[in-house]
């Protein structure tokens, strides 16, 4: 069964957040790890997470991710923002041992003006140095648009990164269809060509996750900007190629189109009729 859901609040409890997945015909989704232009985080609700546990083993809703917040830069110029995003990542996995989710996803970061191959030490030594201390989760380096110095615009500079963990068992890729199609992999008239280079670089037994969605940008404009399903120069065609394609269709897909719960309720409609069809 096809795995799909929207991202949705935790501000409320995870609880509601699965209240919220069930209702709109989810069966999975994804959540900020803590307000995702800042730093902080709440206490623990312990109550609502054993609530939360229970009924997640008893729903259809599995796979569910958790995202880092943007805020996290693992590669900065700024020693500050390397320890706080190093200490924040540990942090988020540490609360993750006590929720029924075991994907946590980051962006690579952004060199700020050092280079690629700087930012790949950097990142690496951070990952090799949280996961000494916690591998109890999945991490997914995100495929990246690449405007500005973003790390993670090809699939090269994420296997470099990968190839300097020491134990990366426990780390894969979530392809975002929006950032790799403006990062300059054409997955509209070569989605094949796309994933067999991807194979050929990082392994498709890397890649665990999908951020499915349309793009406002063309092709190689390096900006991320999302666009609703069909919607964007992706258009429904890709989306329906993405979906069935053989080796995606076992991959948890996460929308992150701009819509509300409403929204994303028809959009899940819409894509189950899809794979109903294919």
């Amino acid at each position: 069964m096809l795995k799909i859901g929207p991202h949705i609040s935790i501000s409320r409890g995870y609880t509601k957040a699965l209240d919220d997945a069930e209702k709109i015909g989810a069966n999975t989704f994804q959540f900020f790890s803590r307000n995702p232009r800042g730093g902080n985080v709440k206490k623990l609700n312990l109550e609502d997470i054993d609530r939360f546990n229970s009924r997640i083993s008893k729903s259809t809703v599995g796979d569910i991710l958790c995202h880092a917040p943007y805020t996290y830069n693992l590669c900065s110029k700024k020693d500050s923002v390397r320890e706080f995003s190093q200490r924040s990542i540990l942090e988020d996995l540490n609360r993750l041992d006590y929720i029924d989710c075991n994907l946590y996803n980051i962006h690579p970061g952004s060199h700020t003006g050092w280079g690629v191959e700087k930012a790949v030490e950097l990142i690496s030594y951070s990952l090799n140095k949280i996961l000494e201390k916690n591998s109890n989760h999945t991490i997914l380096l995100e495929t990246m648009s690449g405007k500005g110095t973003e790390i993670g615009r090809s699939f090269d500079e994420l296997n470099k990164i990968i190839s300097k963990i020491e134990s990366n068992e426990n780390i894969g890729v979530c392809i975002d269809t929006c950032h790799i199609y403006s990062a300059g992999y054409n997955i509209v008239d070569s989605l094949e060509q796309v994933l067999k280079q991807f194979d050929n670089i990082v392994g498709l037994s890397r890649l665990k996750a999908i951020h499915l969605n349309d793009s406002l940008m063309g092709l190689g404009e390096n900006k991320d900007r999302h666009a609703p399903l069909g919607e964007g120069l992706l258009g429904i065609k890709t989306i329906k190629n993405v979906l069935s394609n053989i080796n995606l269709r076992n991959l948890p897909f996460y929308l992150e189109t701009p819509h509300d719960l409403q929204g994303h309720k028809k959009e899940i409609k819409y894509i189950n009729k899809i794979i109903k069809e294919r």
